[in-house]
């Protein structure tokens, strides 16, 4: 059987983090929001977890809204990139000895593959993932993944982002490469959250506007943020200066009363995992449900 085609080169995205480890909080303004959001989403979800799994939680800026949620709780955090989750704790450790009167359960890290993670089947009540799976290559193996790790009744509760991100910047080179990561529109979300077995999924998204005060602006923020683009078919060689030199005036054209709009799609998803309807040996379960009694 050939391997399936990878578009993603998953060491470039080890890399790029990795040496946005130290300056990752200091920018990371967007994810924040979305996190933001998504655990107000969370009020209307009555769902009490045993164990909380942040999936591709960096330096785990969302671990402690987690465990303030859920405070009987094991929250767990993991991510592909090892010093991310290094430069959390860290920082974590930091606010402990500055301020001791910061008290609460320490979180396991875990460093790995989030369409491969080192838990066994039916341990997670709760799978969170902000601004995790356009990084990854197969979503719909990481959904597959989740499926395996929930318990029946648990629920998959995502963020990504969507087509329209960073349109400004992906039609400003014409020299033939990828610029940007690729994004994958919300339907197909859904539909492969249906193929993996989830019931009642969820989908929305919003567009926001980000500004920035320069075209230099936005690549330094997207570099010290971990956000470069990390496709196969990215340009390998350094751009020639008359080629940066037309993008950032076509970058420059786009600026309105004086600063320089991105477009960022942020796709929101959930959905539950459903009793299974096949056994391990492929036969369908049938499951009868008592008449409530006659009045």
């Amino acid at each position: 059987m050939q391997a399936p085609a990878q578009f993603i080169d998953q060491r470039q995205v080890r890399r790029n983090f990795a040496r946005a480890a130290a300056t990752y909080d200091d920018v990371a303004v967007l994810q924040r929001e979305v996190g933001s959001r998504m655990l107000e989403r969370l009020d209307y979800v009555r769902i009490t977890p045993a164990v909380v799994l942040d999936l591709g939680c960096g330096t785990g800026t969302g671990l402690t809204a987690l465990a303030e949620r859920y405070a009987k709780a094991q929250v767990i955090g993991a991510d592909l990139s090892e010093p991310m989750l290094r430069a959390g704790l860290a920082q974590r450790s930091r606010l402990r000895w500055l301020l001791p009167f910061v008290r609460g359960q320490r979180t396991p890290l875990v460093a790995a593959d989030a369409a491969h993670l080192p838990f066994r089947a039916q341990s997670i009540g709760l799978c969170w993932s902000n601004l995790m799976l356009h990084w990854v290559d197969d979503p719909l193996q990481v959904f597959r993944e989740a499926q395996r790790l929930l318990e029946v009744g648990g629920l998959l509760m995502f963020s990504t982002l969507g087509p329209d991100t960073l349109q400004e910047l992906r039609t400003a080179f014409h020299d033939g490469y990828l610029h940007t990561q690729r994004f994958t529109d919300m339907h197909d979300y859904g539909d492969m959250l249906v193929e993996c077995g989830f019931s009642d999924p969820v989908m929305d998204a919003e567009r926001l506007t980000v500004t920035y005060a320069s075209f230099d602006e936005l690549i330094a923020d997207l570099r010290r943020s971990g956000a470069r683009c990390a496709m196969r078919a990215r340009r390998h060689a350094l751009m020639g200066r008359d080629a940066w030199a037309a993008a950032r005036a076509r970058m420059l054209a786009q600026v309105r009363d004086g600063r320089l709009p991105v477009t960022v799609e942020v796709i929101y998803g959930h959905a539950w995992k459903a009793p299974p309807r096949k056994t391990a040996d492929g036969r369908t379960i049938v499951r009868f449900e008592p008449r409530p009694p006659a009045r």
